[in-house]
């Protein structure tokens, strides 16, 4: 590891001859990771030369050499550098003969979705430092085993006090805990437990929990999410596969459920596989053994399962599309996670963790929220949940550079300001007038001069808030007097104390 790697935020190489994919990844990863980008392999060796990368993600596809070809050659120079693909389906049988050979560790398929590729690198850059850690590990090893015992157990009460569910953020009072109290109490015991709950709201970290709190916390924690890649290439992850099974499999591959033996998998979107990828599912939780493909003889398995979905698994199992026998085997216990706009008690703590968060990530000084900010935050419904609040924060530390250190509600997208997802910025249309009134559950019954005045009561906060209630400025922009606008606040209760 570069000395760079310790003190700032980990470096991807990104190798493509198209500029716009570049732009592309870059956008998804620049938040998280120092994104360097090459458009050829000969560009990619001067600038590896210069600084090593954490992870490198080559296309394919490039002139001269393919992707694949390519990171052999990084494998051979530098060992250490995690290597992703990135592909379209069909140069899958020449990715799959090269994995072994180049040592990719993942191959992300076109179109990626930008959730996906963050996640992945992020798994690259927790794989890169868990190997330079085991290659530490290994020298202290031959040297002292009561040290590795020490350090083994070091990280193992950091993990378990990392993913505490005290640690999980909340007020008192909060639905999440009364989810906490009966994850903890599940935890104990090997049940599998399903977590059903949109996108974002903390299903994974949830397992994460229940995982350190149960006996198993001491063996490894695997996740795998299930919607991202085809069935065949699932199948080979889960399960493994032998040599000689399909064109390119040079080696054995031992999958996550051998590799996860004693300890936990978690299945995201377990509710996205194909009927076919079920039956085999199940009849691995059903006779605790796994067949790799083109294997001959089982595998006992000892695992826990954990599995997410988004999705109305009643429902789904009523409409066909997921077999009712594997529902019942994976639910022996269901936790719903209560999406963020239900538990708005939590928004203020989560949001202030999460600006602490960012500012040590991007290097700012602390910041705090201003009155306006926080109102926003409060409004806006947060459809895609924690994850959506998260980007939005770490958006607003990057454009804040003001003295006191506040974020104003100015830092964030339209779409929060004026507290309704995917809105016009400008609320023309009746869509958007009716969006507007719908702010805070204020009701859309009553006489029409009680709607207009609902309606009337929306464009006025929302411009306060925008205009950092400057009523001079509101007053100008909505073609009002200052004393006019005064008293529509005060009628409206809208006047600021």
């Amino acid at each position: 590891m570069n000395i760079s790697e310790a003190t700032s935020l980990p470096t991807v190489l990104v190798v493509d001859d198209e500029t716009r994919s570049q732009d592309a990844i870059r956008r998804t990863l620049e938040e998280d990771f120092k994104v360097l980008t090459a458009s050829s392999a000969e560009e990619a060796r001067i600038l590896m030369e210069r600084r090593e990368p954490a992870v490198i993600l080559c296309d394919q596809r490039m002139p001269g050499m393919t992707g694949v070809q390519f990171l052999k050659e990084v494998r051979e120079r530098w060992p250490d550098v995690v290597r992703i693909i990135i592909s379209g389906y069909t140069d899958t049988e020449d990715i799959i003969a090269g994995i072994n050979d180049a040592g990719i560790y993942q191959y992300v398929l076109k179109p990626w979705m930008p959730d996906h590729l963050l996640d992945s690198v992020r798994g690259a850059v927790e794989a890169r430092v868990l190997q330079l850690d085991m290659h530490r590990l290994d020298l202290e090893l031959r040297t002292s085993t009561s040290v590795l015992r020490a350090r083994t157990a070091e990280k193992q009460t950091l993990l378990k006090a990392t993913f505490d569910f005290e640690r999980i953020i909340r007020v008192a009072g909060s639905p999440m805990d009364g989810i906490c109290e009966l994850a903890a109490r599940v935890a104990r015991y090997d049940l599998s437990v399903l977590v059903l709950g949109e996108s974002g709201s903390g299903k994974e970290l949830l397992a994460r929990a229940m995982h350190y709190a149960s006996p198993r916390a001491e063996r490894v924690f695997v996740m795998e999410n299930c919607g991202a890649i085809s069935d065949s290439l699932l199948e080979s992850e889960l399960f493994g596969h032998k040599r000689g099974s399909f064109t390119g499999a040079y080696e054995d591959h031992i999958g996550i459920f051998q590799r996860a033996d004693g300890g936990t998998v978690f299945l995201d979107e377990i509710g996205d596989t194909s009927f076919a990828f079920q039956v085999k599912l199940l009849r691995v939780l059903q006779e605790g053994e796994i067949r790799p493909v083109g294997g001959t003889r089982p595998i006992p398995i000892n695992v826990r399962v954990i599995a997410a979905t988004h999705r109305d698994l009643e429902q789904e199992v009523q409409a066909g599309r997921f077999r009712q026998d594997l529902y019942y085997r994976l639910a022996g216990m269901t936790l719903t996670m209560p999406p963020l706009r239900e538990r708005p008690g939590d928004i203020v703590p989560i949001a202030e963790a999460l600006l602490a968060q960012a500012s040590q990530e991007l290097r700012m000084p602390a910041r705090s929220f201003a009155s306006d900010a926080m109102a926003s935050l409060i409004t806006y419904p947060w459809p895609g949940n924690i994850r959506e609040l998260r980007n939005e924060i770490y958006r607003a530390v990057a454009l804040t550079l003001n003295e006191n250190m506040e974020i104003s509600a100015q830092a964030f997208s339209s779409k929060v300001l004026q507290g309704q997802p995917g809105m016009a910025a400008n609320g023309d249309g009746v869509a958007g007038m009716q969006g507007m009134a719908n702010m805070n559950g204020m009701r859309q019954t009553g006489t029409l001069q009680e709607r207009l005045e609902v309606i009337e009561a929306a464009i006025l906060k929302e411009t306060l808030l925008r205009l950092r209630w400057n009523k001079t400025h509101a007053a100008k922009e909505l073609g009002l007097s200052r004393v006019g606008l005064r008293n529509k606040m005060v009628r409206l209760g809208l006047e600021k104390k």
